[in-house]
């Protein structure tokens, strides 16, 4: 009874742990085989997609949904696939020129775009306790971010990189909404593939206006893609993607600021990483989970007493 009443929040969990594998994976990719972040984001999703396919092609009921989706919807999801391939496509590029540390915190801070919006036009409401969490689980990113690289991050010679990655945030955000909504209606797999599959079209071309490259990658390159793939984009963003359907968007949304204090435990026992926290990281992810708990109580509460 327990893991059924809480298994949205089980799978959000499980897909922020997954999520939080992306930038060393990314990190790795581009340090170690000077591979281009466009081409990274391009086969990102070119191989979740080609994963999902399977689903849809020998499964008649997602067939028979995918052609009953109205056109509207449709258009709609289309442009999610947009808002997706823009948001790799822009905080990739950002690891490239910035701090792991300052990327992450940046590109996980739609919260702040999606709590007042979901607050005043999706009428998800914020109480004062939500509210508190979510500023308190900010400001535990910000202390984990001075505590593993101190303020001097944010000088004007990652301004560039910054700014991407803060855009690349705002795209986060845009794409929770989205899904949010498009999710009541649509299944998981098919909302996947038509918006990974779009993602991957519009990043093909984006790949091929800045002459990014496409094939000659070493074949370590393909196979660290491909587990990125399957770690933080079928266990990462797809189990995200169906936990949207049950949760509301400003808690998915501020679940995800759990991602720098995973990426960071990570950091500690994979040997080529291998960053040791300070004690100020340690204060600001206790933080972290202190407001993503404060903001997620009511909705947990209310869902026991069924309301």
């Amino acid at each position: 009874m327990w893991f059924k009443e809480n298994k949205p929040f089980i799978a959000l969990f499980f897909s922020i742990v997954s999520v939080s594998f992306a930038a060393i994976f990314i990190t790795t990719l581009i340090d170690n085989f000077n591979a281009s972040p466009l081409s990274i984001a391009f086969y990102r999703l070119f191989f979740t997609t080609l994963i999902i396919f399977p689903f849809i092609l020998f499964n008649k009921k997602t067939q028979n949904e995918l052609r009953k989706i109205p056109f509207s919807t449709f258009l709609a999801m289309f442009g999610i696939g947009a808002i997706l391939a823009a948001h790799f496509a822009l905080w990739i590029t950002s690891l490239e020129l910035t701090s792991i540390a300052s990327s992450v915190l940046l590109v996980t801070a739609h919260p702040i775009f999606v709590g007042p919006i979901s607050h005043f036009f999706f009428k998800e409401r914020l109480t004062k306790l939500n509210t508190i969490g979510l500023i308190i689980s900010m400001f535990g990113v910000f202390i984990l971010v001075a505590g593993n690289y101190g303020l001097g991050s944010f000088s004007i010679d990652s301004l560039e990189g910054n700014i991407l990655a803060w855009l690349g945030g705002l795209a986060a955000g845009l794409y929770i909404l989205g899904g949010r909504k498009i999710r009541k209606t649509v299944s998981v797999v098919s909302y996947a593939f038509v918006v990974y599959a779009v993602g991957t079209f519009v990043l093909f071309f984006i790949c091929f206006i800045y002459n990014a490259p496409l094939y000659g990658f070493d074949l370590e390159v393909y196979e660290i893609i491909l587990l990125m793939a399957i770690v933080s984009g079928i266990f990462g963003h797809t189990l995200y993607n169906w936990s949207l359907e049950h949760v509301r968007a400003s808690i998915a949304s501020v679940a995800l600021l759990g991602e720098p204090l995973g990426s960071s435990i990570f950091a500690i026992v994979i040997p080529w990483i291998n960053q040791i926290p300070s004690k100020l990281t340690l204060i600001g992810g206790t933080l972290i989970i202190l407001g993503i708990y404060l903001t997620t109580k009511r909705n947990i509460f209310l869902q026991k007493i069924k309301i």
